[in-house]
């Protein structure tokens, strides 16, 4: 499933660093809903989700937050710089968060997504995840509806990434 990530493209968690980037990729995004930088320095030090990144050329051009919450593995974002689009980052991200989800333990992974946000749902649905409800007017301030995603783990193989 996993298309190979362009050369010279590495892997890695982000560092305390990188969060001025992420929170100016998340407003690129995300708008005036996007999570400030203070807010994302505060969830990153907490340390209950996983940011994850690509470099590519040694620059940051893609990122995913993902962690758990009791027993509940869940994907807030996957998102890459528009001038590394189509290069198969998000695939290798998607790929990191199903392995992660795995070596966790759990038996299925979570997911909620603008129901607009057509890019996106193609991804998830590349990889199995299914529709199970719309949260109306979840994504604030426009109050688009947002669809809960679910993806069953049973029977994946992970890819194997190359890490730091």
């Amino acid at each position: 499933m996993s298309d190979p990530a362009p050369p010279r493209a590495h892997l890695r968690d982000l560092r305390e660093e990188d969060l001025d980037w992420l929170a100016e990729q998340e407003r690129g995004i995300f708008g005036a809903a996007a999570w400030s930088a203070g807010l994302i320095r505060e969830d990153w030090r907490y340390g209950t989700n996983r940011y994850r990144g690509i470099e590519v050329g040694g620059q940051l051009a893609a990122y995913a937050i993902y962690g758990f919450e009791g027993d509940t593995f869940h994907l807030m974002n996957i998102a890459v710089a528009p001038q590394h689009r189509r290069e198969g980052l998000a695939k290798v991200l998607m790929e990191d968060f199903l392995a992660e989800a795995v070596a966790f333990g759990t038996s299925d992974v979570w997911l909620e997504v603008a129901v607009d946000n057509m890019p996106a749902r193609a991804l998830y649905e590349a990889y199995d995840f299914a529709v199970v409800r719309v949260r109306r007017k979840y994504y604030q301030p426009g109050g688009i509806d947002a669809l809960v995603m679910r993806r069953e783990l049973s029977g994946y193989e992970p890819v194997t990434a190359t890490d730091e």
